[in-house]
């Protein structure tokens, strides 16, 4: 454990990026970058617009601070960058980053585990809509599988809507599935080295959480405490605690689950960089602990240490 700033060093926030992210993870990275400068910590921002190894050409650092979501920060590239260059960074490695950026493969693996998480139908093109249909039919829920904060995402509850979702998650270069919907309640877990913190329920008018909700919208409500009972909550952490195991996952991260009409527990996806803005959820679940937003920061960068 960092007892005083001085041993953390040089410390690079990296922000920004160049995936649909971007504004979210500028906005996550001004207010890293302002906790941790309040704390004494010596610490630069910077704004990654294109190569991570050219944003870092002309300053020397200690660590870096990872919050790049999406592509190209959250997908194991920025990782093995710094790996190769020799910087220490926050949050999981190449391969757990890698792996959890695709949420189709995260579901494959586990669904090799055992885990429970619902069941999907990857869309290549028009003529896969009718087996699609015959194997989930509706509703269903279209993802982009390497995109996050529900972005291209859309609920398809017939044919045409089912083929105009695939249309729209197609435009991310990325492999798309369905996912049949569950109906049911949303929650989501963050882990801080492994340690569950509070789960949070979550609950919005629309459709379902999406970017709107996640970070504008004043309508959508956060349950924590989540109302599960002491036992309900803690099987709900303990699944959120596997499902990161199994993929790898170190230092800090976010799992959403729902929990559908018959009890049972639904993996939905992990998020190795998640947002840390006046909307987002690990912060909040962290002040539920008892641990403030400078405190999580603090113990985030602690992450980098190994």
């Amino acid at each position: 454990m960092i007892k005083s700033p001085e041993q953390f060093g040089k410390v690079a926030v990296l922000m920004g990026g160049f995936a649909a992210e971007r504004e979210v993870s500028l906005r996550s990275g001004a207010a890293v970058f302002a906790a941790l400068q309040r704390q004494g910590i010596d610490v630069v921002a910077i704004d990654v617009k294109d190569s991570v190894i050219n944003a870092l050409a002309h300053v020397k650092v200690d660590r870096v601070f990872n919050i790049i979501h999406g592509r190209g920060g959250e997908d194991g590239v920025l990782q093995g960058v710094l790996q190769v260059l020799g910087i220490p960074y926050t949050g999981s490695g190449v391969l757990a980053s890698a792996l959890s950026m695709d949420k189709l493969r995260t579901k494959l693996c586990w669904q090799g585990y055992g885990l429970p998480t619902p069941k999907w139908y990857v869309l290549k093109d028009e003529s896969d809509i009718e087996a699609c249909i015959e194997k989930l039919a509706f509703p269903v829920i279209v993802k982009p599988a390497q995109e996050g904060s529900s972005i291209g995402m859309s609920k398809a509850k017939n044919r045409d809507e089912l083929l105009k979702s695939l249309q729209v998650a197609s435009k991310y270069d990325c492999d798309v599935y369905a996912e049949a919907w569950v109906t049911g309640k949303e929650y989501t877990v963050a882990l801080l080295n492994g340690v569950a913190l509070p789960a949070i329920r979550l609950e919005t008018p629309n459709e379902f959480y999406d970017y709107e909700a996640k970070y504008n919208a004043t309508t959508t409500q956060y349950h924590c405490p989540c109302g599960l009972s002491a036992e309900q909550e803690l099987q709900l952490q303990q699944l959120a605690v596997k499902a990161s195991q199994v993929v790898g996952v170190k230092g800090w991260s976010r799992v959403d689950v729902f929990i559908d009409h018959s009890g049972e527990a639904q993996l939905i996806e992990i998020n190795t960089v998640p947002g840390m803005t006046d909307h987002s959820l690990v912060p909040m679940a962290a002040k539920q602990a008892g641990i403030s937003f400078e405190q999580l920061v603090w113990r985030i960068l602690e992450t980098s240490i190994e």
